[in-house]
């Protein structure tokens, strides 16, 4: 299964504006924030599927749909499993 998972930017790469260190339910990695209109920067929250920020969103709504993801129980599990082992970084 895949899913897209709300992230929120910890800081954005030095010296490559399009990518960002995001944490993820304590998973933290890389991602592309390039595909977004607008800016971001730490502290906002993305929607994130196979390494890319689709849409910023609010943190009501990164809250909310995290909230709901712990419901799936096994399929979130494995989703965050796949996150942390494919990019992760410190």
């Amino acid at each position: 299964m895949c899913l897209a998972i709300p992230a929120k930017i910890l800081e954005l790469v030095p010296d490559c504006e399009d990518l960002a260190r995001v944490e993820v339910s304590g998973v933290r990695r890389q991602i592309h924030v390039g595909l977004l209109s607008g800016e971001v920067g730490p502290g906002d929250w993305v929607l994130i599927h196979v390494g890319f920020a689709l849409s910023k969103i609010d943190e009501a709504e990164a809250r909310r749909t995290l909230d709901y993801l712990e419901t799936l129980g096994q399929a979130y599990r494995e989703e965050l499993a796949a996150l942390g082992e494919e990019h992760e970084v410190d």
